[in-house]
């Protein structure tokens, strides 16, 4: 074999580094503008710009380059004219087509069970509907009444329950080989914490009055303080949503992370250690299922505690549980 020949086989061998695939592997946990389902992509979803003043519509991939205004530079659209980003890009993304799958999925499922407690009332629940009404019942039994008043657990427990759900959702459909988790990108963590910030603080006002909410800046202490309290009671405001936040985006993320790199390992090590880390992989899915499920309910039961914390300091008599 002559010397050309050996570097050009081992220039395409080093081309071909099984590391590659773990490196191609991860990237499928980043969001992207066609949909994705395992290792199949379809320019089926739409870009929406506004954009110098104007909104712009393309019904997909084809369509946004066809019009000539705009091109993908590194993956992203950007003007032909200028090559820079539009104002605002307000795009459906694979991660965002998963997040209306969840809410198709869910609203198909409670019209399901509402439909058969309307047809039959008093028949006992079974299957699906004994699984919804468990956890229903789980939600308002265990999480929302033993924390807040009966005034407040009634008018909130529609909250509560859309977003248990809907992060459970989000996270079992990340658990479907070929899915993606909104949960493990940092945007939809961050979007359901402002939502729980506004509610916290709303209903804080609602039920305490906004006097007690601006006295609960002092904390407690004398007015003197005030300067030194103030800032510190906002700063823990918005520590509440950032540590709701890291702790569903950094939980989801890990596990997946973990899994795709054994699944990669098997590309780097070949059959020699397929056995093991196939059994790795196994005891990390169930894992992550698990850790779908507990997510969910930390993230609401801590919504509801911060909920119960801001309004206890209205009411001397609000018990925590």
């Amino acid at each position: 074999m002559s010397k050309e020949n050996l570097q050009t086989e081992n220039h395409e061998t080093s081309s071909e580094n099984p590391s590659d695939k773990i490196v191609e592997l991860l990237g499928g946990l980043g969001d992207h503008y066609e949909f994705n389902y395992s290792t199949f992509h379809f320019d089926i979803l739409p870009y929406i710009f506004y954009d110098k003043g104007k909104v712009h519509f393309y019904a997909n991939k084809k369509s946004l380059e066809a019009s000539g205004e705009y091109t993908f530079e590194h993956h992203h659209p950007v003007r032909t004219s200028d090559h820079a980003a539009p104002d605002l890009d307000l795009s459906i993304t694979n991660l965002v087509a998963f997040q209306i799958i969840a809410s198709v999925l869910l609203i198909f499922a409670f019209f399901k069970v509402a439909g058969k407690y309307k047809k039959n009332p008093t028949k006992a629940p079974s299957g699906f509907q004994n699984m919804m009404e468990t956890l229903v019942l789980f939600v308002k039994n265990d999480i929302v009444k033993p924390n807040l008043d009966d005034n407040t657990s009634k008018k909130l427990l529609p909250y509560f329950l859309t977003l248990f759900f809907f992060i459970l959702t989000i996270n079992l459909l990340g658990m479907v080989p070929g899915g993606h988790a909104s949960t493990g990108s940092l945007g939809l963590p961050l979007a359901l914490a402002i939502i729980a910030f506004l509610v916290i603080n709303i209903v804080a006002m609602v039920q305490s009055g906004v006097k007690h909410w601006f006295e609960h800046l002092l904390g407690g202490a004398p007015l003197f303080l005030a300067p030194l309290m103030i800032p510190l009671e906002i700063m823990g405001m918005f520590v509440k949503p950032f540590a709701l936040t890291v702790r569903l985006f950094a939980n989801m993320v890990a596990g997946h992370v973990v899994l795709y790199i054994l699944i990669g390992l098997i590309f780097l090590f070949g059959l020699f250690m397929s056995p093991i880390l196939v059994g790795f992989s196994i005891f990390i899915f169930f894992l992550e299922i698990l850790v779908a499920f507990l997510q969910a309910y930390i993230f609401t039961m801590l919504t509801v505690i911060f909920v119960s914390l801001a309004v206890g300091h209205g009411h001397d008599e609000a018990h925590i549980h």
